[in-house]
């Protein structure tokens, strides 16, 4: 951090939607500010799965240490609850070599799991679980999809339509509990309480992200992501693993199977990732004390910027209000 005071326990995070150009400016940000980078994608902390989630390769990483990637295996159900507690570890473990925790990605959940916490939740219920999936069996995930998104719109959003696991646990936390996920405020504490937290967000405008999305997709099939779903079935790695319910994965994996043709794939992966953007917008509108740049995060104005606001309130201390230990919503589904 050079000259600049920091409180002794101070995390940045640089959030956005898809192809906003996060990773660049989380890598520029730790050279200039003495910092590491703790991944905050749902599925880049799957081993294997390289192509689609676009991790930054380590002959790119310029050096800076990454924390949270390639940590579990693909069948592994690796939680929010999972992640805010390994990222706060990995928090603590960095600001106490003297370092800058830089919290950089697009999922939106796990951020909140982290900055402002989990409610525990009720318990499991097995016969409304057997009922639920039962429902999706006969159904469709589609149809509880549709369930979720009149009792709970916020979980809707965040959740894919293909990710059962946690449409059905959303839906038996309403029915058991009578009100949905973003009505449990109680008996929350965030992890990073007492923490100064300065969170930035990049949100190229809306011509600009759909163009990147669209050269993304091209060069991720350039770089052989269908090779790399095939070589992963054949490592034994099952259909069912939570990566291949990803947007991009799911449909290359469709692809392989032949379900249609590579041109349509790609064009498919382009529109679903443009209706994920938006949800991440909308999603993090939401999130309180975010800072806003409108512009992509490789640009160097955007970086200087980024680095301007990053300091100044690191300095000021109090214009980055400290997390309180409650009051955050959410749940692990």
């Amino acid at each position: 951090m050079g000259s600049v005071p920091m409180p002794a326990r101070s995390i940045v995070a640089i959030l956005g939607p898809t192809a906003s150009g996060k990773s660049t400016l989380g890598l520029a940000l730790a050279e200039r500010l003495g910092g590491e980078i703790i991944n905050c994608d749902s599925t880049a902390v799957f081993r294997g799965f390289e192509i689609g989630t676009d991790k930054v390769p380590l002959a790119e990483q310029r050096g800076i240490p990454h924390h949270l990637v390639d940590i579990v295996d693909p069948t592994f159900a690796y939680t929010a609850a999972d992640f805010a507690r390994d990222a706060y570890r990995a928090a603590e473990e960095i600001a106490g070599r003297g370092r800058l925790p830089i919290l950089v990605g697009g999922t939106g959940f796990y951020y909140r799991a982290l900055v402002r916490g989990l409610f525990p939740g009720p318990t499991r219920h097995p016969d409304v679980r057997r009922r639920l999936e039962s429902i999706a069996a006969r159904r469709g995930e589609a149809r509880l999809h549709r369930w979720l998104a009149r009792v709970d719109p916020e979980s809707a959003i965040r959740i894919q339509v293909k990710d059962l696991v946690r449409i059905v646990r959303a839906l038996e936390v309403y029915l058991v509990s009578g009100k949905p996920l973003t009505a449990h405020f109680a008996d929350t504490r965030a992890p990073l309480a007492g923490w100064t937290v300065v969170s930035v967000a990049v949100a190229p405008p809306w011509p600009d992200i759909t163009a990147r999305i669209a050269t993304r997709v091209d060069a991720q099939f350039d770089r052989g992501i269908v090779d790399e779903v095939r070589q992963t079935l054949a490592s034994g790695v099952p259909t069912t693993a939570r990566p291949f319910t990803g947007y991009v994965y799911r449909r290359v994996l469709e692809l392989v199977r032949g379900e249609r043709s590579e041109a349509e794939t790609r064009e498919l992966i382009v529109r679903e990732n443009r209706h994920y953007a938006k949800r991440q917008l909308i999603w993090f509108r939401k999130e309180p004390n975010l800072v806003w740049i409108h512009r992509a995060g490789e640009r160097p104005d955007t970086i200087d910027e980024a680095c301007r606001i990053i300091e100044a309130r690191l300095a000021a201390g109090s214009l980055a209000s400290p997390i309180p230990e409650s009051g955050a919503h959410g749940s692990d589904v």
